[in-house]
């Protein structure tokens, strides 16, 4: 959600805010060094923000002390991730980790950015996803940190809401399923609701302004003695409204008419989305012999490959994507050797293409095009002046 994260640090205006990554969720991971790392290397590259980890706050006997908790009382902006609600909450809870975090919403100092693990310690409740989905342990609520009392909100945040892992099996609400979250929605007060975050959604609340702005390809659910919700994104509610639905579990200001926008975006599409439709306009050029629109559905592929990577530092399949462009270009490479096409004009094309790529540093894709190249008997020649082609003769 690169377009999200630049569009909230603007609000800062001209000066940096001092932001800060609160590792504790994945703490305990042998890799915890390299997973800030990278966190730190893509909102530095991705968002132009330059992020400090605040040291000493992994441990129980530390979690409120020292240069850590200093910056953290210091931030501008406060972000955390992935990683296990459970460990975080142990850490936290009790530790002036939870009292800064608290003050940094009750007083609007600082703008928290908590998604995944982390988001799910944001309620009253906590959902301790690891020991109900890996170990067997019984659904059941852990006390959460409460950051959304301030808010007027009594719920259990839920992220990875519209998970679909399980293929034959419900992974939704986090890998709990319906049948799960019914035993414990039960056991939540008359006052309480559940607000559940899709994958790849934000949920932006801006007290001050009263407003609630969902944005990503999901939708934020809130669900009320099992009856949801839901406001689809690019859709924004008042605070009010928000508080109404997690308390009574309707709000009839929710369905009023809405201007239409003027220029409303078109609907985010998944990576797989992308690749079939990049496989589609390459086979349609493919049929009519059209070379450039089958470079382009490739380039644009690949762009996209790209850009859905900068947006997430998990595999949300971008491997399998990568693999299926590969393919396209050796089918560019094939179709060039038919008599329809015009080789010199072909191989142009590629070689525009591969100068692309290389210019954007994406020397995989550029490698495979001098490789679907050499395959059409073309060798390619790197220069001071410039790249050279020339038909190779074939062997004897």
């Amino acid at each position: 959600m690169v377009t999200l994260h630049r569009e909230l640090i603007a609000r800062f205006g001209s000066t940096p805010p001092a932001a800060v990554l609160l590792e504790t969720p994945y703490g305990f991971q042998e890799n915890v060094a390299d997973i800030s790392a990278r966190a730190r290397s893509y909102f530095a590259r991705s968002v132009g923000l330059t992020v400090e980890v605040a040291t000493g706050l992994r441990g129980a006997q530390d979690a409120g002390s020292g240069a850590g908790l200093a910056a953290l009382r210091a931030a501008d902006w406060v972000f955390s991730g992935p990683g296990s609600p459970t460990y975080a909450l142990a850490r936290w809870r009790e530790s002036p980790v939870a009292d800064t975090l608290r003050d940094h919403v009750r007083l609007g100092r600082a703008m928290l950015v908590f998604a995944s693990a982390a988001a799910c310690t944001l309620g009253s409740r906590a959902l301790p996803v690891y020991e109900i989905y890996k170990a067997g342990s019984p659904p059941h609520w852990l006390p959460g940190l409460d950051l959304l009392a301030p808010l007027g909100l009594d719920v259990a945040v839920i992220p990875h809401y519209d998970n679909a892992e399980g293929g034959t099996h419900d992974t939704r609400y986090s890998y709990l399923g319906e049948r799960r979250l019914r035993v414990l929605e039960a056991e939540l007060p008359e006052g309480a609701a559940v607000l559940g975050v899709d994958e790849h959604t934000a949920v932006v609340i801006d007290r001050e302004a009263g407003t609630v702005d969902v944005r990503g390809r999901g939708g934020l659910t809130i669900r009320k003695r099992g009856e949801s919700t839901v406001i689809p994104a690019g859709r924004s509610i008042s605070l009010t409204e928000l508080q109404d639905l997690a308390k009574d579990g309707k709000a009839v200001r929710l369905h009023r008419p809405e201007p239409a926008p003027a220029a409303p975006a078109p609907p985010s599409l998944s990576l797989p989305d992308l690749v079939r439709a990049a496989e589609g306009r390459f086979d349609a050029a493919l049929a009519r012999h059209d070379a450039p629109a089958m470079v382009e559905a490739v380039l644009a592929l690949d762009r996209a490959i790209a850009e859905w990577a900068d947006d997430t530092e998990e595999d949300e399949g971008a491997d399998w994507a990568r693999t299926v462009n590969h393919s396209l270009i050796v089918r560019l490479g094939k179709a060039a050797e038919r008599p329809a096409v015009d080789l010199e004009k072909a191989v142009g094309l590629l070689l525009a293409a591969r100068a692309e790529l290389r210019g954007s540093g994406r020397f995989t894709t550029a490698d495979l095009i001098r490789s679907a190249l050499t395959a059409l008997g073309v060798g390619v020649a790197d220069t001071p002046d410039g790249t050279r082609w020339h038909r190779r003769e074939p062997r004897p």
